[in-house]
């Protein structure tokens, strides 16, 4: 939007910011009105009309219309849709959001084929499981990252796992932590009171 037309905007913009002022319009769009008549209707007195009939005047959106000594005032109706065309502009006008790119720094750093990197980009947004994969070998890839989230030679209870599973994917963090037993990327001690990532797949 040009300069002077924010100007003008706020002008006008203050010029309607009185409860009188707005009345005012509102009356002049039904039809022309002295300063007597309009003064008998608001309750108010000639020189405060004439006060604010000169503001809405200043800014285009009311016209004066002299007959012999009378004055009647209406609105400028080519004032009011440049009013209303000034203001549809600030939504014209609104910045479009930067698009956000996609944090994939962390899955190039963790040196895999190409082809996981992409089950990796194709099932994750911001280090989080967006869904799971049907196709088993994409599974494995998924399970495997999974399994790089907890330190080797570390013991974990259930509990401990259930949180860093459900950071990644809180809809069914137990079928993960089961899947991560059954295809042997986490050990579990007899009673289930202990867990450790196996060295025994290949992960890193």
């Amino acid at each position: 939007m040009a300069q002077y037309s924010k100007n003008s905007l706020l002008d006008m913009l203050k010029a309607l910011a009185d409860d009188s002022r707005l009345t005012l319009l509102r009356l002049l769009n039904e039809g022309e009105h002295t300063v007597g008549e309009l003064a008998g209707l608001l309750d108010l007195g000639e020189p405060t009309i004439s006060h604010h009939l000169s503001k809405l005047r200043a800014n285009g959106l009311v016209n004066l219309r002299m007959a012999g000594n009378q004055r009647f005032y209406r609105v400028n109706e080519t004032g009011l849709q440049r009013f209303k065309r000034l203001a549809a502009e600030i939504e014209k006008n609104r910045p479009e959001p930067e698009p956000v790119q996609p944090d994939h720094e962390w899955i190039t750093a963790l040196g895999w084929s190409q082809a996981d990197q992409k089950v990796l980009r194709d099932y994750t947004e911001g280090r989080k499981l967006t869904h799971l994969p049907s196709k088993r070998g994409k599974t494995q890839v998924i399970l495997r990252w999974l399994a790089t989230l907890f330190e080797p030679e570390r013991l974990y209870n259930e509990a401990e796992v259930n949180v860093i599973l459900k950071s990644v994917y809180e809809v069914d963090f137990v079928s993960l932590r089961r899947d991560l037993i059954d295809m042997g990327y986490l050990r579990r001690e007899m009673g289930g009171g202990k867990y450790w990532r196996t060295m025994a797949k290949e992960i890193d």
